[in-house]
């Protein structure tokens, strides 16, 4: 029998616990969680996105989209507007005060991912991202 710890889906389930619960807990002082900061993360990289685009790309069910866009927007760090060609369909962009509150939990995601990777050397830290990044694009197929 394999030991537990030679079994790398229970490792990456362990350390992504891990890495929430330290994610989530420096972003609390932004009024955020994890989610949150994968939504504004993704609207950084596009000029505005649709809800159902959000869900898509996030793989987030749409009622949690809608959920955290009115968290996002109660906040002041998105906003809805109407979608060019489509009245009924609404397009969510970051707000000014959402970008500077991203750059903010940058710093903050940073550290985490350095205190996370703090046993392997930098040369390890970059294999370890490509790999991951293959691996999670795989998973969106």
């Amino acid at each position: 029998m394999r030991a537990l710890h030679a079994d790398t889906g229970y490792l990456l389930y362990r350390l992504g616990l891990h890495s929430g619960r330290l994610f989530n807990a420096t972003l609390e002082e932004f009024g955020l969680r994890l989610r949150h900061y994968a939504l504004l993360r993704y609207l950084a990289t596009v000029e505005g996105a649709l809800q159902r685009e959000l869900s898509d790309r996030l793989g987030y069910d749409p009622s949690a989209i809608v959920s955290l866009v009115d968290d996002l927007q109660e906040l002041g760090l998105v906003e809805r507007g109407p979608a060019p060609g489509d009245r009924r369909s609404r397009i969510v962009a970051l707000t000014d005060r959402g970008k500077d509150v991203l750059r903010d939990t940058d710093k903050g995601s940073r550290r985490v991912t350095d205190e996370l990777l703090a046993p392997l050397a930098p040369g390890e830290r970059a294999t370890l991202q490509a790999l991951l990044a293959r691996v999670a694009e795989a998973d969106r197929g």
